[in-house]
């Protein structure tokens, strides 16, 4: 039996989420639809609910077109009967094959009812703008995602990729007009990419009350510890993007969280993860498993209380050089 994990709302929502959530990427890329269906099992029966994916998962994998991941989360929603068990995050607005933006009301219309039928479900808890569109007046993104909370399709609306200015804009678009407003930001951040988010983002989210689900948490696998060279590259298929954090700073980053795994009978993994849902501006980062024994490490993460020196060891340790 699992002890009670202590949830966290989603700004100003009702949506109350375990401190850490699964990556929906991996679903129909780096694994298949059986082994997705165990690891959702096991994260859910572990007392974690918060599942993020997002329309356009995963278009990257040769012969997919995109709606992968979601298919599958629908497939075991319809099979396990754990819908009402999971807080169930998912995106619109962004093509990753032809990297074209799109948040037009008739595009966020069109694409939220072909993800709640590949979902299997009545509702998305937390729908969000994948990346900014700037080409769309925010009016008329906002007052679609206003007009689809009111159908009862979504609970509350996010932000994802947005600037402090953009989102601070969108902000004040949604109380000039009456519109739902943003409850949830989802910004790239980990122990590696800082500045990002604390320079700017995190103050704003902070004093608007803005839920945060950051992506990129063992940024690209690299916080684990299983990348100490090019030849470790070829690992996996995320490898490739991991060479830019080979450098001074990174093996410095590595080597802080080497010694604090040894500290608490840990790994690398679940102190970087650790760090990250101890930071009170963070509501719940967003990691992805592959396999059992990296799910566990997951669960695992959400126990560990830092201490205050463990942390400021981090933080001078992950420190950005132009800082030092």
């Amino acid at each position: 039996m699992q002890a009670e994990v202590k949830r966290r709302k989603i700004g100003n929502t009702q949506l109350e989420v375990a401190p850490l959530a699964f990556g929906g990427n991996v679903f129909g890329w780096t694994i298949d639809e059986p082994t997705s269906f165990e690891l959702l099992d096991g994260f859910v029966d572990a007392g974690l609910n918060l599942v993020d994916t997002a329309d356009v998962y995963s278009a990257w994998k040769e012969g997919n077109v995109g709606g992968e991941s979601e298919t599958i989360i629908g497939k075991w929603f319809k099979r396990s009967g754990k819908r009402n068990k999971v807080v169930l995050a998912t995106k619109c607005g962004f093509d990753g094959s032809t990297d074209k933006k799109n948040l037009s009301a008739a595009h966020i219309h069109k694409a939220v009812d072909a993800s709640l039928k590949r979902l299997q479900t009545d509702h998305i808890d937390l729908y969000q703008a994948h990346v900014d569109d700037d080409k769309v007046p925010l009016e008329e993104t906002l007052e679609a995602f206003d007009q689809l909370i009111k159908a009862g399709k979504v609970g509350a609306i996010g932000a994802s990729n947005y600037s402090a200015a953009r989102l601070a804009e969108a902000l004040k678009v949604s109380e000039e007009n009456s519109f739902a407003r943003y409850q949830c930001l989802q910004p790239e951040y980990n122990l590696y990419a800082r500045a990002g988010y604390e320079n700017g983002l995190e103050e704003l989210c902070v004093k608007e009350n803005i839920g945060v689900i950051s992506y990129f948490s063992l940024a690209r696998g690299f916080l684990s510890g299983k990348y100490r060279s090019e030849e470790d590259l070829a690992q996996s298929a995320r490898g490739e993007g991991v060479k830019t954090y080979l450098n001074e700073r990174g093996f410095r980053i590595l080597a802080a969280l080497d010694q604090l795994a040894k500290e608490y009978s840990s790994k690398p993994s679940r102190i970087a993860l650790a760090w990250l849902i101890a930071r009170p501006s963070i509501t719940a980062p967003i990691a992805s498993a592959t396999n059992i024994n990296q799910l566990e490490d997951l669960i695992a993460s959400t126990k560990i209380i830092l201490a205050p020196a463990a942390i400021e060891l981090l933080n001078e340790a992950s420190k950005e050089l132009s800082a030092v």
